[in-house]
């Protein structure tokens, strides 16, 4: 007897109800057993698979869980499986099955092994049923990371069919990020090992290419020595609540970063704005300097729009600054919008604000110039700038301090002085039709001329020398002085600029300067003839220089004169410090500073 027909005679006369399937799953033999209790020749099989012996619910569970599942791991454990005899008796059975191989690894038989259900196995199918039909996500793998059972709501919240998922690894349906880090060194089958997961994140891939976000615990089931030969997994689906998370994370954040951002541009805007003049003095003690100061300290305390005009150069910001700062609205933000450098189409969007996606580039939201100003002051630099079109949108904001950011249907309101300069003749411009008329008379309540350096008299000296201390100050150089010539020169001088050319003559006086001689004829060269300059040093003669003693003996003369003239008193109207245009406080304590007292006793209030 060959080997094979051994094979076969045990095969045959084996107590156990087997048979052998080939590749298609198509009968080849049957033990004698099997052929007993059912009731079937070897010529009744022929051409026969088991499901066709079976139910069509058998038959189902055939084609969609058992073959893939036998295809993909070469065994089948217990599955349930009835079989219908010959005389149409109906068989609760439990199936298992693997696959032989011969050395080459070439496929030779299928042997499967059907042993007739008891009540304990009823029990078991009844559980398998109500652990596909249960509503949570389930999914069982094997020792490998295979998948040996899922539920029904696992396979419909990813799209697939069990015959797609059965036998296959779970990290064939993860998210790249994870598939790949659980495939590394087997890391896998070592998580599976440990038999225990606890609320562990994961994200699945479904057919269709969404992103899935769960949170994993499992249970493990284990042989007799303790190792885990299966893990029951649920998942639980938080796609939605993370992502509302990230959403409410992400406003949160945007929100933080508005808030810094807005507080970054009052502070920016606000230094920006803080013209760097003595830290905000006004100096000089000229009549037409006294005057302007009387009508600026008359307005300050009000919420009276005002209008400031003067050449380019007099320093009309210094004075938006000095109005703030000396109203109530001090603590409240000092917002510059300079209206000659805003492009045509940008005007809207920079006074008002925009939304996100209100026109092309709008990325995200905008705050205003009149938002940031809110409580405060916005100083409208080269008001008459404004084109024609967008002058009544800035009238309604200043007459009903309402207004609309560009793209939004919300209306807001605020509460902001507006201050207002122009080098230009507004009222010729409303004549022209160039500048409405009710915006003109809206920012004109109170007009302020600031006057050019030209008709303020010795102020030139004072400011030349306050910029020539802070300028040697400024880029480390040797302290410097200017004489007597200098001086002369400096006051018969025009100042078409004003006072941002003096300021940037003197800057240029002392990069020019070597040791400590000012070369203010080399600075000036370019704006004076030489024939003027050697003109006013033939008539002052030789330089004079003035010391620091000399000026502060000029300032505290200066000091007494003013007293004398207020009868000793410092506040109030026609009191000393208005009439040198600085604080009484200011004025006191540079009494104390020269040892100034009044004969007889103290100042007066």
């Amino acid at each position: 007897m060959s080997l094979a027909d051994r094979y076969q005679w045990l095969f045959r006369k084996s107590p156990a109800l087997t048979v052998s399937l080939d590749e298609e799953g198509y009968f080849l033999d049957a033990s004698d057993a099997w052929l007993k209790r059912f009731g079937y020749t070897r010529e009744d099989l022929q051409q026969k698979r088991p499901q066709d012996l079976g139910s069509p619910e058998s038959a189902r569970r055939v084609n969609e869980e058992y073959l893939p599942l036998l295809r993909r791991t070469g065994r089948l454990d217990s599955v349930p499986f009835d079989i219908t005899t010959k005389s149409g008796e109906h068989v609760e059975c439990l199936a298992s099955a693997i696959v032989e191989r011969g050395a080459e690894g070439d496929y030779l038989r299928t042997v499967a092994v059907y042993t007739e259900v008891r009540q304990q196995a009823r029990l078991e199918a009844h559980y398998r049923e109500l652990y596909r039909s249960t509503p949570a996500m389930l999914y069982t793998v094997d020792s490998q990371g295979r998948v040996v059972h899922v539920s029904d709501r696992w396979l419909a919240k990813l799209g697939y069919r069990r015959e797609e998922v059965l036998g296959r690894l779970i990290t064939d349906f993860m998210a790249e990020d994870f598939r790949e880090a659980l495939l590394v060194d087997g890391r896998l089958q070592d998580i599976i090992a440990q038999g225990e997961l606890e609320n562990e994140p994961r994200k699945f891939v479904t057919r269709n290419g969404e992103i899935i976000e769960v949170l994993l615990s499992a249970r493990a089931e284990r042989d007799e020595q303790g190792q885990v030969v299966a893990l029951l997994v649920a998942s639980k689906d938080v796609t939605e609540r993370n992502q509302a998370e990230r959403q409410l994370r992400a406003a949160f954040e945007e929100n933080a970063r508005l808030r810094e951002e807005l507080q970054r541009e009052r502070d920016y805007l606000r230094e920006e704005v803080q013209v760097s003049m003595n830290f905000g003095r006004i100096i000089g003690e000229s009549a037409a300097l006294k005057k302007m100061l009387a009508r600026l300290e008359a307005v300050s305390q009000t919420s009276a729009s005002v209008l400031i005009h003067g050449e380019s150069g007099v320093g009309k910001e210094l004075v938006a600054h000095v109005i703030h700062a000396r109203s109530p609205r001090a603590n409240g933000p000092l917002v510059k919008v300079n209206c000659a450098s805003i492009p045509h189409e940008l005007f809207e969007s920079e006074f008002f604000g925009h939304v996100k996606g209100a026109f092309t580039g709008a990325h995200r939201d905008r705050v205003g110039r009149f938002q940031l100003a809110d409580g405060g002051t916005i100083f409208l630099d080269e008001v008459g700038e404004i084109p024609l079109d967008l002058q009544s949108k800035l009238l309604r904001v200043l007459q009903e301090s309402e207004y609309e950011r560009v793209g939004d249907d919300r209306t807001h309101t605020v509460d902001v002085r507006v201050v207002a300069a122009t080098n230009r003749d507004l009222e010729k411009a409303v004549e022209a039709g160039r500048f409405r008329e009710d915006l003109y008379y809206r920012l004109s309540v109170f007009p302020i001329d600031v006057p050019p350096l030209r008709e303020r008299g010795d102020d030139v000296i004072q400011l030349a020398s306050h910029f020539l201390e802070r300028t040697c100050q400024e880029f480390g150089h040797t302290p410097l002085q200017l004489s007597r010539q200098q001086a002369q020169l400096l006051k018969r001088y025009d100042w078409p600029g004003n006072i941002r050319e003096l300021k940037n003559v003197i800057e240029r006086a002392v990069i020019l300067s070597q040791g400590k001689v000012l070369r203010l004829d080399l600075a000036m060269a370019d704006i004076l003839s030489p024939a003027k300059i050697d003109r006013a040093a033939a008539e002052d003669g030789e330089d004079e220089v003035m010391t620091a003693q000399d000026l502060l003996e000029l300032e505290r003369n200066n000091l007494l004169a003013a007293l004398r003239r207020a009868d000793w008193r410092v506040s109030g109207k026609n009191g000393a410090a208005q009439l040198v245009g600085i604080k009484p406080t200011t004025f006191t304590d540079k009494m104390k500073k020269f040892g100034i007292k009044r004969p007889n006793g103290g100042a007066r209030a």
